[in-house]
């Protein structure tokens, strides 16, 4: 540790890393286990902040969109240019966020419209770092929904869901459900399912050791 510390290479910094609530440890991508789960993908309608209409994102995490940050979409899909830049409100937390252009956005999934969670998601926090978004962080490291989450304060994330559904429901923003299979992280030692959370960790710098490596 030392001695990469001495060079500059070990370095202290807040990023998003799996996160077991159980053995209260962060768990690298390799000591991640998968299994898979039939969930619902959740289609959310997001109101635009100008009144013109409304932008729908999918998404199986719906407790987490208390901690949005932005919309995204990808420059090259016809069906969003327009609504670059523009602002919508995110719902229950009735703040306004931005749509924002991301080449990572895959067009073909749900809506080909994102929310971004900086504090929840790894590749959201890429985007944050990209486009100076805020950080909300909505999930703790017990996995319970924190003071910043506004509702279901001290909840465990996944009873969270439920509430955070019924009352988009009841806003009439459900625009529908669909049954969806995905990859469920889930942690090595203990099965408890991984809660992608910000932490402050100690990281390696890569770049220098592979470039040293390929000599």
């Amino acid at each position: 540790f030392k001695h990469y510390y001495d060079q500059g290479l070990i370095y202290q910094a807040d990023r998003v890393v799996n996160w077991c609530s159980r053995c209260a440890t962060s768990l690298s991508d390799l000591e991640v286990e998968y299994q898979e789960e039939e969930t619902e993908l959740i289609f959310i309608k997001y109101p635009l902040a100008d009144n013109s209409g409304h932008i729908t994102v999918a998404t199986v995490r719906p407790e987490t969109m208390l901690g949005d940050a932005a919309v995204a979409v990808n420059p090259k899909d016809e069906r969003y240019k327009n609504l670059i830049g523009k602002k919508v409100i995110l719902p229950i937390q009735n703040r306004e966020i931005s749509i924002v252009a991301d080449d990572a956005i895959d067009m073909e999934f749900g809506t080909g419209a994102v929310k971004v969670t900086p504090a929840h998601d790894p590749a959201d926090f890429e985007m944050k770092e990209k486009h100076g978004l805020e950080i909300y962080q909505v999930i703790d490291e017990k996995s319970r929904m924190t003071d910043a989450a506004k509702i279901c304060v001290g909840l465990k994330a996944s009873e969270c869901r439920a509430v955070v559904v019924t009352e988009l429901e009841k806003l009439g923003l459900i625009e529908k459900k669909e049954k969806y299979t995905h990859n469920l992280s889930k942690c090595y030692r203990c099965n408890t399912t991984i809660e992608p959370i910000l932490s402050k960790q100690w990281f390696l710098k890569m770049k220098e050791l592979a470039a040293s490596a390929a000599h």
